[in-house]
């Protein structure tokens, strides 16, 4: 028995964002699990420009403080 899977679509394509702001926590903790890491393009479905887009995003927001590296109940 084969089991059909739902086909991804990218976010941003399907949404037509071309501009992903570093500066929108909320847009971009959709794509962080909760333990502060990115989620994979696999997991996601975003496409490659895209999910570079959003891994350079994430990275900046991080830098200055806007989102955690990791979450404070890991530790």
């Amino acid at each position: 028995m084969v089991k059909m899977r739902r086909r991804k679509f990218c976010y941003f394509c399907e949404n037509k964002i071309s501009y992903i702001d570093y500066k929108d926590e909320r847009s971009l903790r959709r794509f962080v699990n909760e333990r502060g890491k990115i989620i994979p393009r696999r997991t996601s479905g975003n496409c490659a420009k895209h999910q570079r887009a959003l891994t350079t995003s994430i990275k900046r927001a991080r830098m200055i403080a806007m989102m955690a590296f990791e979450s404070e109940s890991y530790r």
